[in-house]
């Protein structure tokens, strides 16, 4: 029988990526030796999210040569990894994540309620260098058991906090999480880290044994 399709076709369709990953945040210093993850997924997730995009920049030096030139190679320069969201849930602890105060350390809630003993302001106009905090992506395929996680050992947040307010839809606040050196040459790194100093993505699975 003749094949009658063409062009890219799917060879593995547990592999297709569809819908946002979770994202959690909690301290970089009590974690910095782990590799995996390894934060609570509801205690440290910022919740409800609008969007979640993961980028990896990598800059090049080209040698060119001859007339007319015609490349002969070409040398990385610097490499950065970085996570966007937008988070849906306006609590005093994301708000804190957002302006780069580290809210488990401060005692930030997951709520609008500051409660008693625990931080109810975001303090403006009193910028400081933004905290370094461990940031996890995990992301869960349509299947439900592969996973992709993102770890980024030791990051610091540096977005604008944007409030966008609207009559009909909810409010989605931007936040961007830029890797920074975890590895031992680095005051508040680990060796853990010296092969991957912004940190790394692998695979693995849901344990769904009964």
């Amino acid at each position: 029988m003749a094949i009658t399709r063409s062009g890219p076709v799917t060879r593995n369709t547990s592999t297709v990526a569809l819908g946002l990953a979770k994202i959690l945040v909690g301290s970089s210093a009590a974690n910095i030796a782990n590799r995996d993850q390894i934060l609570d997924e509801n205690e440290n997730s910022l919740g409800a999210l609008n969007s979640t995009n993961f980028t990896s920049t990598i800059e090049y030096w080209r040698l060119l040569s001859g007339f007319p030139q015609l490349e002969d190679m070409t040398i990385p320069l610097s490499e950065t990894a970085a996570l966007e969201c937008e988070f849906k849930e306006l609590s005093l602890r994301n708000l804190a994540l957002a302006r780069g105060i580290d809210a488990d350390e401060e005692g930030y809630p997951h709520s609008v309620d500051p409660g008693e003993g625990e931080g109810n302001d975001i303090e403006l106009g009193a910028i400081k260098l933004p905290d370094y905090v461990r940031m996890e992506a995990i992301y869960t395929y349509p299947n439900q058991v592969d996973r992709m996680y993102i770890i980024f050992p030791r990051a610091q947040v540096t977005s604008s906090v944007e409030l966008s307010f609207n009559a009909t839809d909810n409010a989605n606040v931007p936040i961007t999480f830029e890797a920074k050196r975890g590895d031992s040459g680095m005051e508040g790194g680990d060796e853990a880290w010296d092969t991957a100093p912004l940190g790394r993505i692998y695979f693995g699975s849901i344990d769904v044994s009964p």
